[in-house]
């Protein structure tokens, strides 16, 4: 366990960093010196910022120190090559529910990070979730299919409650209950290993509801929809690495 006054966050200004203040942590606006105060680094910025963040740390970056980026779409090789020869260095995505500990993480590793480094990452965010080391390539699609994909989920609960409100529910219980259905639903998938064509079907009986309901989805082309959105969510990582 890290406990919050070992923790030292770095912002431009303090716009970001009071959350970090009220949850006990240090703060500053050097970089710099939370290089020379930490071994673990987690560099969050925007893409088209961290080459020059890079720039900034490089000089003071050790082989004790171990670099953990969770930029979308920057490459192990672009950060290996803005930082001195030998650095550990992992790469990381996380998404939005970490903040309720329910989280979906990737990372991989650079060339001369070790397996127990890669530990060492699974230690500190096992707390928020899932966390599963994956070859690099899997990054990008993973920010597509669960970065992104907390948006798709979140815009696909407004459509069950609106059809809930539409059908004569109140707002607040449909949501309640959508909410539920979702959770419900997951752990469901987490809990077997059964097929979610197999999970779906189960919910089927011939002639009834479910079926009707899901004869609707498939005229709107919704199967086709989400695909070509994790499609265009992870060709946009791609493209955010290449610029």
């Amino acid at each position: 366990n890290v406990k919050p006054e070992n923790v030292i966050a770095s912002a431009p200004s303090n716009n970001n960093l009071y959350k970090f203040k009220e949850a006990g942590m240090q703060t500053t606006h050097c970089n710099t010196s939370v290089v020379e105060s930490c071994h673990v680094l987690f560099l969050s910025v925007k893409p088209s910022l961290l080459p020059g963040v890079l720039k900034e740390i490089s000089p003071f970056v050790t082989p004790a120190h171990l670099i953990v980026s969770v930029a979308a779409g920057v490459t192990i090789e672009t950060l290996e090559k803005l930082l001195p020869v030998g650095t550990k260095v992992l790469r990381m995505m996380p998404n939005l529910p970490c903040v309720v500990q329910e989280g979906s993480m990737v990372f991989c590793r650079g060339s001369c990070a070790r397996e127990q480094d890669g530990a060492v990452l699974k230690g500190l965010v096992s707390s928020c979730g899932l966390c599963e080391e994956t070859p690099e390539s899997y990054i990008d699609i993973h920010t597509g299919l669960s970065g992104s994909g907390v948006a798709y989920v979140y815009l696909f609960a407004a459509a069950l409650t609106e059809g809930g409100v539409k059908m004569g529910m109140p707002y607040e219980l449909s949501k309640k209950m959508v909410a539920q259905t979702l959770l419900g639903a997951a752990k469901m998938i987490l809990g077997t290993e059964d097929h979610l064509e197999k999970l779906k079907s189960d919910v089927c009986t011939p002639g009834g509801t479910t079926i009707h309901g899901l004869y609707e989805l498939e005229k709107g082309n919704l199967r086709c929809t989400v695909m070509n959105a994790v499609e265009a969510a992870t060709n946009r990582a791609r493209e955010l690495g290449k610029n």
